[in-house]
Order: structure tokens, then C-alpha cells, then sequence
């Protein structure tokens, strides 16, 4: 029951806090865009309130997921590393041969030192993400023997969710037409369907570590390498083809994460069978 209950907390917040952030700025107008008062009470308050759980609600801190696990592990840690470069590398190869991107102001050099200046930034921020997302709502319901695609359901749904009030209010209109043409509620709502998918292969590398730390790198490639390549205008995607091949919210690209993640479903699955 404590452990139902501090989730139901965890949620809560989780799902209001952003909204907080936005009632905030509403008072500080004149704020930089993409770095107000409200957007880091956006962002730190999950954590925040995870803390207050762990200290004053019995929910302790030996399933946080901080020690890295290296030992027989390091294949996992390599794989979080390339996920997203292997899967924006194929879906710009697949664009490039049927014509579907233009690359006229794609520049590698440019694109690599703006990737590794971003690195730093990125694993703090993270590191605040999947302490949260992983180390405590995915810990959690595992304790409650939750089915893993309802596992996947309720982490991904609520990790999107969270996200509403950037989609609908802190994301500049121009970053959600670099991404996808559409307003900013279908944006949301395909925003939650793809955190849905991604969190397949997020929980399948946290369930064979038991560590956040192959999840901070992986998010943080993901931060510092495919959102710049279309935010930056590295590519331009031809017009009706967003759908299929956006480096962040394409079908194509989509599709081959959730593939990533029941892949490595059934090879968890597969060496649990061995242990037996």
C-alpha cells in the first residue's frame, strides 16, 4: 500500500508541476526563451519530489540504480552509446537514397563539435531524467510485479505526459514546425506515443543493468546529437515526408526503436530462461 500510494504522489506532481511552472512565468514575462523560472521548476520538482519520498515516505534509496554495474555490463553500456547514432544514421541514409532530405547545410564537423559541447550539459540533465523516470517510477512498479508492457505503458505515458507543458507552452512554434508540421496538440499527443515507444528499450537496458547510468548516456546522445540535427537546421526534411523519417518523431525512426527495445525483451527474457 506505501508503495501504490507514494507512486500515486509521485504521479501527481509529476503531472502538475510543469503547470505550476507555467502559472510562474505567467508573473516573470520578460524571460529568456527556452530558460525560465518555470521551466526549471518543470524540470527539478520530479527529482524534488522523489528526495522527499525516499527521506520522509518510506520509500528509501536502495533501489535508485546509482552504482554502475560494469561488471558483465559493458556490452549495455556500448549499446545505450549507439542507439541513437545507428538509428538517425539509417534513417538519414534510407532519406538520402529516396530523395527525402536535403543535406545542402549538412556539416560534419560542425555537427560533431556542437554534439561533444553539448555532452556536459546534457548527462546533468539526465542524470535528473533517469533518476526519476528509471530510478524510481520504473523501480517502484517493479516491485508491484507490474507486466511489462503495462510497464512500459504507464512509465512512457506518464514520462510524456509530463511533457505537456513544454509541448503546449514552453516549445517555441518554430522548433515544433522543424520537427513535425502540425499544431501543438497532435505534436503532444505523438510526443507521448513516441516516449511510449522509447521506453521499451530504456526499461529493457535498466531491467539487464539494474543502473541508471546507461540510461544518462543514452539520453544524453540522444539530447546532444538528434536534437540539434533538425532543431540547428543541419537537415531539411522534403515536404510530406516528416511523417515518416523525422529523426525524432518519424514512424521510420519510431518503429525501429520500439524494434531496438522487444529485441532486447526477448534477449532479457531468453538469459532469464537460462538462469533457471
Amino acid at each position: 500500500m506505501k508503495t501504490k500510494r507514494n507512486i500515486i504522489i509521485f504521479i501527481v506532481v509529476v503531472l502538475l508541476c510543469g503547470w505550476l511552472g507555467v502559472f510562474v512565468d505567467r508573473f516573470i514575462p520578460e524571460q529568456p526563451r527556452g530558460d525560465t523560472l518555470g521551466m526549471g521548476i518543470w524540470l527539478v520538482f520530479p527529482l524534488l519530489t522523489t528526495i522527499l519520498l525516499r527521506v520522509f515516505a518510506g520509500d528509501g534509496w536502495r533501489d535508485i540504480g546509482l552504482l554502475p554495474n560494469l561488471k558483465d555490463n559493458i556490452k549495455w553500456y556500448i549499446v545505450s552509446l549507439l542507439v541513437y547514432p545507428v538509428v538517425t544514421s539509417i534513417v538519414l541514409l534510407v532519406s538520402y537514397l529516396f530523395g527525402w532530405m536535403d543535406f545542402s547545410d549538412f556539416n560534419v564537423d560542425t555537427l560533431v563539435s556542437v554534439f561533444a559541447g553539448g555532452l556536459l550539459i546534457q548527462f546533468v540533465k539526465n542524470f535528473f531524467e533517469e533518476s526519476v523516470w528509471r530510478g524510481y517510477l520504473t523501480s517502484k512498479l517493479l516491485t508491484l510485479k507490474v507486466n511489462d508492457f503495462l510497464l512500459y505503458c504507464i512509465v512512457g505515458g506518464v514520462w510524456g505526459a509530463w511533457h505537456m507543458p513544454y509541448f503546449l507552452v514552453f516549445l517555441s512554434e518554430s522548433d515544433i514546425l522543424s520537427v513535425l508540421p502540425v499544431n501543438r496538440w497532435l505534436f503532444a499527443l505523438i510526443g507521448i506515443v513516441t516516449m511510449i515507444c522509447w521506453t521499451v528499450m530504456y526499461t529493457e537496458i535498466y531491467l539487464m543493468t539494474k543502473s541508471i547510468w546507461p540510461l544518462v548516456l543514452m539520453h544524453m546522445t540522444e539530447d546532444a546529437l538528434v536534437n540539434p540535427l533538425i532543431l540547428d537546421g543541419y537537415i531539411k526534411i522534403a515536404q510530406g515526408k516528416e511523417f515518416l523519417v523525422s529523426p525524432t518523431a518519424g514512424i521510420i525512426t519510431t518503429m525501429l526503436y520500439l524494434l531496438i527495445g522487444l529485441l532486447l525483451r526477448t534477449k532479457r527474457k531468453k538469459y532469464q530462461l537460462q538462469m533457471k
